[in-house]
Formats: structure tokens, sequence, C-alpha cells
């Protein structure tokens, strides 16, 4: 079935029109945000230790864990010799007998001497299989982070190159709809893709690693060829159909001055009636077909 063309300076997009492009827009930004997300490729990563390297890593740990449990009953018992201090002293204070609470005292002065050694020797076995533990866990933890980096790297490129598929192929959209009266669709992919663009942006713009901070900029810069890409096909749209707007309006094809029935214009001089390639009868320079033999 054959497509016709619209002039869209005779017939004019409706508010409704526009409003079902903002629609459409929003709409059609959703799925590409879930799609850009879904391109996340990080992921945790559980790297095995060898079996010494574990061995030092649990011993640390069940230090820390020593440390951690004596360290809650040095302050269970410094409580409770503050307690026991205080009714030593009330006793005191009143006259009354305080052998018991003064042996009471003493005691929990014992049970806190114990636990501050305990302590020590605690934080003693942390300071010595600490240094073992780090170096156990380095090999881990730098093939950790180049697998993320690694993953990052390829999240970045996936994100770029999708991006970037989405602005061309919107641009491509917009061009192919350039004479019908589905443009706004085309207008709205166009939006959605650059909002896209904006958020690859914000993603990536504050990014520490070089080669990633580069990429916002290899998409501004594709984005503005793209853009100027577009821009010129639309020109170069507007100026076929240009001609043939100004002579149903029965101006001059060459500069829009009003010529009604003469053979030249009053504006620019120039032939707005020639003869036929075809029949040699009189044709209005800029139409598309002759109106005696039809002829393009």
């Amino acid at each position: 079935m054959a497509t016709h063309t619209v002039d869209m300076e005779e017939i004019q997009t409706t508010r409704g029109e526009k409003t079902l492009a903002v629609v459409l827009g929003i709409f059609i930004l959703i799925g590409l945000v879930w799609a850009y997300d879904r391109l996340d490729q990080r992921s945790a990563y559980n790297v095995q230790a060898t079996a010494s390297e574990q061995e030092a890593i649990a011993l640390y740990n069940q230090a820390s864990q020593e440390l951690n449990a004596a360290t809650t009953k040095r302050a269970r018992a410094l409580s409770d010799l503050e307690l026991r201090r205080e009714r030593y002293r009330t006793a005191l204070d009143a006259g009354e007998p305080a052998a018991d609470l003064e042996r009471e005292y003493r005691v929990a002065e014992q049970t806190l001497t114990a636990a501050e050694e305990r302590v020590r020797a605690a934080q003693a076995r942390v300071a010595d299989t600490q240094p073992a533990a780090d170096a156990a866990r380095a090999p881990a933890f730098e093939e950790a982070r180049d697998l993320a980096r690694r993953d990052a790297r390829l999240t970045f490129f996936l994100r770029m190159v999708f991006a970037l598929l989405v602005l061309g192929a919107s641009y491509a959209l917009l061009i192919a709809l350039r004479g019908s009266r589905y443009l706004t669709l085309g207008l709205a992919a166009v939006g959605a893709a650059a909002v896209l663009a904006l958020v690859f942006t914000g993603d990536y713009v504050e990014d520490y690693v070089e080669w990633r901070r580069t990429g916002p900029l290899a998409l501004s810069v594709a984005g503005i060829a793209l853009t100027i890409a577009a821009f010129w096909g639309l020109q170069r749209y507007l100026q076929r159909r240009i001609p043939l707007r100004r002579v149903r309006k029965r101006e001059c094809p060459f500069c829009g001055f009003p010529v009604g029935r003469n053979n030249h214009c009053e504006g620019c001089g120039r032939e707005v009636i020639a003869p036929c390639s075809q029949c040699s009868e009189p044709r209005r320079v800029g139409v598309g077909f002759c109106g005696s033999c039809g002829k393009a």
C-alpha cells in the first residue's frame, strides 16, 4: 500500500497529538531505563582462599571474637565493681557493719583485674594474628577488585553502545517520518533517547576511573553528530518541499514574493513560468508534475 505524505504546514499538529507524543515518550523512556538497568553486569564475588590463608583468617577471627567477649566481660565487671563500691561506702557512711560488703567489693576488684588481663591477652592475640590474616585476605581482595573492575567496564561499554543505538534508531525514525503525520512519534522517540543519554551521563560523569570519565564526552560527540545529521536531513527535505508550498500560494518558488499570473517574479526577477521539457507547454517552476502532460 502506498503511503501519502501530507503538508505539515497546512495541517498543523493538534494539542492531542502533542500530548500523546509526550506520553509515548515517557513510556518509551520507562522501557529504555529498564533495559539500561538490566545491562549492569556487576555481581557478588566469592573468591576462595587457600587452606593456609583460610586458617590464618580463622585464627584472626577467633582472636577478634575472644577480644569482643573479654571486652564485654570487663565492662560488666567494672559495672559490678562500681555498684559494690557504692554499697560499701554507703554502709560505712551509715556506720553499719560492712564486712560482707567489703568482701564482695574486694572480690569484684579481683574479677575486674582478671577481666582486664584477659582483654590484654586477647589484644595481644589479635595483634599477633592480624598481619597473617591481612596478608591472606590481600590476594582474594585483589582478585575480587579486578573482577569488579572488569564487570564495571563491560557494563559501561554495553550501556554506552545501547544509548548510541537508541539515539541512532530514534533519529532514523525521525527522518523516516519527516513527511508524515506521524512525525510527532519520531520526536517522542528522540526525546526519550536524549533523556536516556542524560541518565548515562549522570551515572558516569563523576566516575574517578579515567576510561569511564571520557564515556559521556564520547556520547556527547556522537549525539551532536547525529543531531546535526538529522537536522541536515530535515533541512534537505524542507528545501525540496518549500518551492512546492510557495507555488501553491502563488508565490515565487525562489524568494516567496507574490507573483499572481506574472511570468517573472517581481521580487527577484527570475522566471516562474517555463516550457515543459516533455510537451513544451507553459509550466510553473517548482511544481512536481506538468499540468498539461502530467510528466514529472
